[in-house]
């Protein structure tokens, strides 16, 4: 029988909320060795992930985009407002207002593979667990799933 989510995933993850501060989630990031953290609202339901990718802009900043001027007119090269999201993550000073929304989650009842098959194809690298009320239950980490296959080749 093929392993599933709930076999595999870390339990009862740390969490923050969107108005943790900013600081206070790249000290948990740093003092636990974990590259990203659920976001829940007031009643603990997933609203987003703040992930070291996020945390980057903090530290790289963001360029304007290219433009050209034509009769007038500017024409921009690249999607201001993804210029404009970019700037708010690397602005931002608490958690919502650098994580990413609406995170891709899964059930605990999945299996590994669908689990692998999602990070690979949305290309990320955490996959909170939910329940059947949206709470998060656990995580699942590329990590935990190399792991759970080198364990099987044991």
């Amino acid at each position: 029988m093929p392993k599933t989510v709930a076999d595999v995933m870390s339990r009862d993850p740390i969490v923050v909320r969107v108005e943790t501060p900013l600081k206070e989630a790249i000290q948990i990031l740093a003092e636990r060795h974990i590259s990203g953290l659920p976001v829940v609202d007031d009643v603990g339901k997933l609203v987003g992930i703040i992930s070291e990718t996020d945390l980057m802009w903090q530290e790289t900043g963001v360029t304007p985009p290219a433009y050209i001027m034509f009769l007038d007119s500017v024409i921009y090269l690249k999607n201001p407002a993804t210029y404009e999201r970019d700037l708010h993550k690397a602005l931002g000073q608490t958690v919502g207002e650098v994580m990413s929304k609406n995170p891709i989650a899964i059930s605990p009842d999945k299996t590994l593979s669908q689990a692998a098959t999602i990070m690979h194809d949305r290309s990320v690298h955490r996959l909170p667990v939910l329940d059947g009320t949206n709470q998060v239950i656990g995580i699942l980490t590329r990590g935990d799933i190399i792991r759970a296959m080198a364990a099987s080749q044991d």
